[in-house]
């Protein structure tokens, strides 16, 4: 058994042991057992910090969409002007994917989306990256359209890792984040208001 931590420490080192564990055989596969064990403690040191293997796996969702949230408004929120705002979301989100793949699978792998409780704790994370984007958006346009545009900039950056990961692609992130932006940027720059010409 592992030594004796101070009760944060070992809840982030269970943390870290269950994501990996998660990652690797996914929600259903995985038991409390192979998680106490991994992490060289007994079930009820476990269940002594998660009440159940739900509540485990739902922490894990809020702890891990919270870390990649905040690289990404960190980056766009330090960055100069729009377009290196643009280019610093994606590329504090692709190397977010990149350091932490067994982290970005857990959240978008899409076992979890398939259990209503699990969907909604992803969408709560793609709703609060979508929420901190909006408001970089220097468009003239109304709340609505703005929050939209920014859903469309976070299924873009979603998008291009599922596919960078499933194809085992191991892309530069810096160039990733470069020539999606690109592409990004230069629609953002044609928005207008619906009817404007």
């Amino acid at each position: 058994m592992s030594a004796r931590l101070p009760g944060p420490r070992r809840r982030r080192q269970l943390l870290d042991v269950a994501l990996r564990a998660f990652a690797e055989r996914g929600f259903h596969r995985t038991s409390m057992e192979e998680v106490a064990e991994a992490a060289g403690v007994t079930k009820p040191v476990l269940y002594q910090h998660f009440r159940s293997k739900r509540d485990l796996y739902l922490e894990l969702l809020d702890d891990v969409g919270n870390r990649l949230m905040d690289a990404v408004a960190k980056a766009v929120a330090t960055a100069d002007g729009p377009r290196h705002q643009v280019e610093a979301g994606f590329a504090a989100y692709f190397n977010f994917v990149a350091d932490e793949e067994d982290a970005f699978r857990l959240l978008f792998g899409g076992g979890g989306r398939r259990d209503d409780q699990f969907d909604k704790a992803v969408r709560r994370v793609e709703d609060s990256i979508a929420d901190a984007v909006a408001t970089f958006i220097e468009a003239d346009v109304d709340p609505e359209h703005r929050r939209l545009l920014a859903y469309g900039l976070v299924a873009l950056a979603e998008g291009t890792s599922r596919i960078w990961l499933a194809d085992g692609m191991a892309p530069d992130p810096a160039v990733l984040a470069r020539r999606t932006a690109e592409m990004a940027w230069a629609g953002l720059r044609g928005v207008s208001r619906d009817g404007a010409t």
